[in-house]
């Protein structure tokens, strides 16, 4: 989809650097812990990059900045334990809402609204699951979904419309 990039191996990986710290930061520095959340949840601003980098740099771009940068974070944040699952889960989503979103090269506001709640439905199954395997208790983990779904919505307000004005720039190219 995107073979400029592609070609260019340096940038390619200078492209994927960026993101992944991107992802980083924003769900390191931009978050709150849930009170409601029995496990200890937490609502972060790190879906505004993962959004925007699957749509816009496509889905394995999305996969290597949700994988790498959220999993970064639990590693370097105390939540280890959560790295393996994040790692799987963001990095499928990230890919699962590029794969969509690259029918029409991310131009279309109503396909990537769709992968995005497809992708914020797979975050939300996959935490489910991860904290059920943890605690190993199917009640408990509820706790965390409205959390989840609060951290979708909130990302796609941000992300979508940051989508279609950075698609409009002359002077942002990928």
């Amino acid at each position: 989809m995107y073979k400029s990039l592609q070609k260019n191996k340096v940038l390619d990986i200078c492209v994927s650097g960026l993101l992944i710290a991107l992802v980083l930061i924003c769900t390191m520095f931009i978050n709150v812990r849930l009170p409601i959340s029995i496990n200890g949840g937490l609502i972060h601003m790190g879906n505004v990059p993962l959004i925007i980098a699957s749509i816009i740099f496509g889905k394995r771009k999305g996969a290597i900045a949700g994988a790498f940068g959220m999993g970064l974070f639990d590693i370097l944040s105390g939540w280890a334990m959560w790295a393996p699952f994040t790692f799987v889960i963001r990095g499928v989503m990230g890919y699962t809402i590029g794969y969509i979103a690259e029918k029409h090269e991310g131009n279309n506001f109503f396909l990537n609204l769709v992968a995005v709640i497809i992708g914020g439905i797979w975050m939300i199954f996959g935490y489910y699951v991860s904290e059920v395997i943890l605690y190993g208790n199917l009640i408990a983990p509820i706790t965390s979904v409205p959390g989840d779904i609060l951290q979708i919505v909130l990302g796609s307000i941000i992300a979508l419309p940051a989508i279609s004005i950075l698609k409009k720039n002359p002077y942002f190219k990928y």
